[in-house]
């Protein structure tokens, strides 16, 4: 069993509504990837295994980071589709999506808590379904030789940790809320099973300079 070490894209389109419009990095996201990249480098993190979703901000965030060849591209450490939901919710059940950022801290839980509940129709993915792909792709990455690096996105990393600290939807939601643009979030073989040991890590990020770059949307 191998440590993991999960990335979340540089920071996206923050001005997006839908999924389409969302998928691509900011320059200041392309600039954070590269701020990783180099601390990566410079640290001697960068080795073994590289993998990372198939979604436009993921490869973007690869590339800029400089990983290279031989990354090992999986549908399944794709992000879930929160823009769609959110449109669901509001269209099935009158509850609208929010314009300021602040409330957006109470509009997850609820987007969560229904979709779990499956009490949205014509979801592209179900929450057990989304469960079930992320746990498979960890497993898979898990059973690989050497340590992994994994870029994917924030709602999947708190589907992950839900997994392995049994976090309910308000914890799950707080947590997707909380993980700021690649940050570095680490699962470690302790006995038998991965465990947690590194959350929402910035080193890359943490010079006086560069804090303005802290970004979570």
């Amino acid at each position: 069993m191998s440590q993991i070490t999960l990335i979340r894209h540089g920071q996206a389109n923050t001005e997006a509504r839908d999924e389409a419009e969302y998928d691509k990095l900011s320059p200041l996201g392309h600039q954070q990837a590269a701020w990783l990249g180099d601390h990566l480098r410079a640290s001697g993190t960068v080795q073994g295994r590289v993998y990372c979703g198939s979604l436009t901000r993921h490869l973007e965030t690869a590339a800029s980071m400089g990983l290279g060849d031989g990354i090992v591209v999986d549908p399944r450490l794709n992000e879930l589709q929160y823009f769609t939901m959110a449109q669901l919710l509001e269209q099935q059940h009158g509850i609208p999506i929010p314009k300021e950022r602040d409330s957006f801290a109470e509009h997850m839980p609820k987007v969560f808590g229904a979709w779990q509940r499956d009490e949205l129709d014509d979801v592209p993915e179900s929450f057990a379904e989304f469960e079930t792909r992320v746990r498979a792709a960890i497993a898979d990455i898990a059973e690989g030789p050497g340590p992994a690096l994994v870029v994917t996105s924030g709602g999947l990393i708190s589907m992950v940790m839900r997994q392995f600290l049994g976090l309910d939807i308000p914890a799950m939601s707080q947590m997707a809320l909380a993980i700021m643009n690649t940050s570095m979030h680490r699962l470690f073989p302790i006995g038998n099973r991965l465990s947690p040991v590194l959350f929402n890590a910035v080193p890359h990020l943490e010079t006086p300079e560069r804090q303005f770059a802290q970004t979570h949307m």
